[in-house]
């Protein structure tokens, strides 16, 4: 390469596509006057297209228009007037909040016939299978004047927005105690539709039951909430002192009336907090809502926020601090903008990287290729077939499955992580383990294994392992593999399993490492072995001098293990064999190629006459092939094949891999049931007329960008078209795949 650096230098991954040009050697006998005089034209050039190209810095042409003063029109017969105290609804989140008429027009504005027409194609693409229409009947619906009103949010004055007399309503100000509500009356309550029991915003309910005793006052409702106004039945509201009664058109209240009653008094309703770490309390500092670095919230005209992150700084907490606020119409914080320098240019050189310098790569005295081993490749694809937080086996993949490297067992879904010993989160619990024999103090007799924790390590300077060096906590990872266990857990002592079947499943992967202290570790590469349980977890000095955390673990799977009998003559049966990246095996025949024929200055006339005799002895290799077990479909799923007569030309096609195996008809499966959008498998399958199948939530985003055709074909689709999913098909992926919906 250029400079004698590598492709490392370069930042270049596996299979990343990359351009190569071969440089052509320069005339030197130009003359230094035209080459400066070029110089300086390629300057202007470079100067004008990083003008256009430099989002972030360059300076926007001022287009910006005058604002205009909203000046309040007289309408007679408009419902609301100007200065009229209102509530308006978020017709995204179906809330209601407190707003002030400053603005009225006559006419519906054209913003807001868009916004109308989007919501009506929204409404016909919805289903049909619920009791939705029966309930929102019984909310009155209040029919439009014909006026466009300007409004403000009282929490944010600066934005006006334009709504109709639909979407407004006096401001509730009539508070309804809990004994005088009666079921089926309709009310206005806070609700939190994340967190229950937690304070939300305020949305329009019916109520439902209600329980009133000495000991217990609950009272439940269903609440209207989201932009179509979805009914969530069987809400518990939790603020049983905070009912509002909802107001009839007619009865709003102006600025005006107020100040000039002084019995009139409407209390500002208390909504979620922006802010959950200070509860939006402004004389408490928050990094959260405030500034990053100091976490004050004074001088908001001094205030920035990043266009990526979408953090405040202070001018003058920046570093260099800023004098004022920047023309460009994007700004980044420090950590979010590109860094112009890392870009090399047509003709430039590579850019000294500081990180990169003080890696052990750049060390002349090391012999190790730093950087470039398989532990540092990325994956080529993901799996998709299952989430990430996938309990038990991964559909397609066979006990006794082989990999020659661990990137290829992140690829397949079975152990994501490429160096990590457990993969789990802390307070859910752990998906998959290897085990190498990292750790001195583990122990495998197969069936059965004693596995240490991780931690207790300074891996700094980039080391994959070192000696123990402190005690292990019952955190992160450790705490995720004790979650897995049928035991409450106890970060003091441990805890044992009495139904150790109970516990949550662990997917173990055997390591060739560990074939230097146990006979059931593969002699290459990586291997699947199974399902296994937590039995019991406890803490204890290891050799090292040190606590440690073990794990008894132990085999749960129906499939037998791959070192015995029975499990030899299934991986046989199965032709399960070692794994190898693509093109791996083909760079090293090229590589032991161009060995040979290397010239070599002992022995070159031998070389050739036993390279003939091998010639000729050598036998030709052997081409038969293994005999696979053909997969057996279990009765019901063949059932439902035959059911799914509309995908019959695609099922015949996928059973005549059956006689290949399970992975192989997997694939397929996979492959020909694949969302040509997502590029996943169909979630929610709807199989169109032209029998192609597409995921539920991949035509509603199509018919959303008023796309009406088949992302396949191209074919036609009726715009009004019900989006009802193919059942059939959904049972029988399910079946196949368990779990692949969990998390789309």
């Amino acid at each position: 390469m250029e400079d004698g650096h590598t492709l490392f230098d370069y930042d270049v991954g596996l299979n990343d596509l990359i351009q190569i040009l071969v440089r052509k050697n320069l005339d030197l006998s130009l003359n230094d006057d035209k080459t400066v005089e070029e110089q300086k034209t390629n300057n202007e050039i470079v100067t004008d297209d990083s003008s256009h190209s430099d989002k972030e810095n360059s300076e926007p042409q001022n287009d910006s228009k005058a604002a205009t003063s909203i000046v309040s029109d007289s309408c007679s017969t408009s419902i609301y007037k100007v200065g009229d105290i209102i509530d308006a609804i978020n017709v995204t989140m179906g809330a209601w909040f407190e707003a002030k008429i400053v603005k009225v027009e006559h006419g519906m504005d054209s913003e807001i016939q868009e916004r109308l027409a989007e919501c009506r194609k929204e409404l016909s693409q919805t289903d049909e299978n619920d009791n939705s229409s029966a309930e929102k009947s019984q909310l009155p619906e209040v029919p439009s004047d014909g006026f466009t009103y300007h409004i403000f949010f009282e929490k944010y004055p600066d934005d006006i927005e334009k709504v109709l007399s639909s979407e407004i309503r006096p401001r509730a100000r009539t508070l309804i105690r809990f004994q005088d509500i009666q079921v089926g009356q309709q009310i206005m309550a806070n609700y939190n539709l994340e967190e229950p029991e937690t304070r939300g915003y305020w949305y329009d309910c019916i109520v439902t039951s209600k329980k009133d005793t000495r000991t217990m006052k609950e009272l439940y409702a269903t609440v209207k909430a989201g932009p179509n106004l979805t009914p969530l039945p069987n809400c518990r509201l939790p603020f049983i002192k905070e009912f509002f009664g909802i107001e009839l058109p007619g009865t709003q209240l102006s600025e005006e009336d107020i100040s000039s009653d002084s019995k009139t008094n409407i209390a500002t309703r208390e909504n979620k907090p922006e802010c959950d770490k200070c509860n939006d309390n402004a004389s408490k500092k928050c990094k959260h809502c405030g500034c990053v670095h100091c976490g004050d919230k004074k001088d908001p005209d001094k205030t920035i926020l990043c266009d990526e992150c979408n953090q405040a700084f202070h001018l003058y907490c920046l570093k260099p601090p800023l004098e004022s606020v920047p023309d460009e119409e994007e700004w980044y914080c420090p950590e979010c903008k590109n860094d112009d320098t890392a870009i090399v240019k047509t003709g430039e050189k590579l850019k000294v990287n500081k990180k990169k310098a003080k890696m052990a790569s750049a060390s002349s005295t090391s012999n190790r290729d730093w950087g470039k081993g398989m532990a540092c490749v990325g994956r080529s694809k993901m799996c998709t077939i299952v989430s990430s937080n996938h309990y038990g086996p991964i559909p397609g993949v066979e006990v006794g499955t082989l990999w020659k490297f661990r990137v290829q067992v992140s690829e397949a879904g079975v152990h994501r992580p490429h160096v990590a010993g457990i993969h789990g989160r802390e307070e859910d619990g752990a998906y998959s383990i290897v085990l190498s024999g990292g750790y001195e103090d583990d122990a495998d007799d197969g069936e059965e294994f004693y596995y240490t924790g991780s931690g207790g390590r300074d891996l700094s300077g980039n080391k994959r392992t070192a000696e123990q060096s402190c005690d292990q906590l019952l955190t992160r990872m450790n705490k995720a593999l004790a979650k897995n266990c049928n035991a409450p857990l106890d970060n003091k002592k441990g805890a044992e399993a009495k139904d150790w079947k109970g516990g949550k499943p662990v997917r173990v992967v055997r390591n060739c490492k560990g074939r230097k202290h146990s006979d059931y570790a593969p002699e290459e590469g990586n291997r699947y072995d199974g399902i296994y349980k937590v039995v019991k977890y406890w803490p204890e000095k290891g050799k090292s001098g040190f606590l440690v955390w073990r794990y008894l673990l132990r085999r749960d799977d129906p499939v037998p293990a791959p070192w015995t009998k029975a499990g030899k003559k299934r991986t046989e049966e199965l032709g399960l064999e070692m794994q190898y990246p693509e093109g791996y095996l083909e760079s090293l025949k090229e590589k032991e190629k161009n060995d040979d024929e290397a010239p070599k200055k002992k022995c070159k006339k031998r070389k050739l006459e036993d390279d003939t005799e091998d010639k000729e002895s050598s036998p030709e290799p052997d081409t038969k092939k293994q005999k696979v077990v053909k997969y057996n479909i279990e009765t019901s799923i063949k059932k439902k094949i035959a059911d799914d007569v509309i995908n019959k030309k695609l099922w015949d096609e996928a059973l005549t891999y059956v006689k290949s195996g399970s992975k192989v008809f997997h694939d397929k499966v996979e492959e020909l049931f694949r969302c040509i959008c997502c590029q996943d498998i169909v979630c929610k399958p709807i199989t169109l007329h032209c029998s192609h199948n597409i995921c539920k939530s991949c035509l509603q985003r199509s018919f959303k960008a008023e796309v009406f055709s088949c992302p396949a074909c191209r074919a036609e689709l009726d715009k009004s078209m019900s989006m009802g999913a193919n059942k059939t098909l959904t049972e029988i992926l399910n079946s196949l795949f368990p779990g692949y919906e969990v998390g789309r």
